[in-house]
């Protein structure tokens, strides 16, 4: 018996149906007959995705335009789903079963299913409505065709998906914001006692607002009065992130020195695109920790030279005074050395 691979397009698949080409693409174990791209409209012509602004309540009407490139007639299933940003920090859309909050929720293909005779088109209409009471701000979904064909040497149905993207973005007041979490530091010192060592900075980049943004990144870690200052090299920009979405970042910081305490610095400038492709930066957000860097040897060489200093001075003052107790006993003996002849002759 052979089960569905639920959501078995690959990182390949999940690129082309984020990105769709004109051509068949190949995802693993066969090959993808048919082609997706947008409807050419009072929207544009060879639009690479859907970008729509829309008020609570209204409603956006488009097209899907299917190609089938093979030599069979092809029954593909239509749905509309939800996009994520997935760990490797790309764009995905959820699967048909999966529960839709957004996009996912408000947009409705003409058709369950379609069937596309070979060498031949067929566009599917579709329509998002956004509920009145929408929160205003950015989502992010797409419309996808899938097939489900049998893998018979893995035993498995397996289901192939292409679709396009649709960013949407309800209107209302638009809060763009990004918060920088969890903020530590692991710091490694080094042999050398008057050398640097380096650390690992690592924080949460979390999107706070309705809007989806990108950030440029900065870390410094500084010593007491900002002496010492050390700063990473470029970060890699991370992935547009949705509202509410969050990513982990690990920044290594060389040449840094240990100066008891250290002032750990994330810098976030959100960048901000609007819908004719402008990228605008916000005002930076900064967040900053301690944390306690010890020159562990060079402290112990400090305490040994202190203690050499100590002892030599301690030993200083005992040679002195064992001297001054010497030089007071022979005037003793001496005077009274002296007293015992004079009285002899006075006798």
């Amino acid at each position: 018996m052979k089960t569905t691979l639920v959501r078995a397009a690959t990182a390949l698949l999940a690129a082309v149906a984020l990105f769709p080409s004109a051509t068949p693409a190949l995802a693993d174990g066969g090959d993808v007959t048919w082609t997706v791209r947008t409807a050419s409209n009072g929207f544009g012509t060879d639009r690479s995705s859907y970008s729509y602004s829309v008020n609570p309540g209204g409603t956006i009407r488009d097209g899907l335009v299917v190609a089938n490139r093979g030599k069979t007639k092809l029954t593909l299933g239509v749905y509309t789903a939800d996009g994520y940003t997935t760990g490797a920090g790309q764009l995905d859309l959820r699967g048909k079963a999966d529960p839709q909050t957004g996009v996912g929720a408000w947009a409705r293909g003409g058709a369950a299913t379609i069937a596309v005779l070979p060498g031949k088109t067929v566009e599917v209409p579709f329509a998002v409505t956004v509920p009145a009471n929408a929160t205003p701000g950015d989502y992010v979904g797409g419309i996808v065709t899938t097939l489900t064909q049998p893998d018979d040497a893995a035993g498995i149905n397996v289901e192939r998906r292409l679709g396009i993207r649709i960013k949407l973005r309800v209107s209302g007041e638009l809060t763009p914001a990004l918060s920088v979490e969890n903020l530590s530091v692991d710091y490694h010192g080094t042999a050398n006692p008057f050398g640097s060592g380096h650390a690992t900075v690592s924080y949460t980049i979390h999107n706070t607002g309705n809007a989806t943004l990108s950030a440029t990144q900065g870390v410094a870690i500084e010593g007491p009065f900002g002496w010492l200052r050390a700063d990473a090299k470029t970060i890699a920009a991370p992935p547009e992130l949705l509202p509410g979405e969050s990513w982990r970042v690990t920044v290594p910081v060389t040449s840094v020195r240990p100066a008891f305490d250290l002032a750990v610095t994330a810098t976030l400038t959100p960048l901000l695109t609007d819908a004719s492709g402008s990228t605008t930066s916000l005002r930076p957000v900064r967040t900053t920790m301690h944390a306690f860097a010890v020159p562990w040897l060079l402290l112990l060489l400090v305490l040994v030279l202190i203690a050499v200093v100590v002892a030599v001075v301690v030993l200083s003052r005992r040679g002195r005074s064992r001297r001054k107790d010497r030089e007071d006993a022979r005037v003793k003996e001496a005077v009274e050395q002296a007293l015992r002849a004079k009285e002899a002759q006075a006798s």
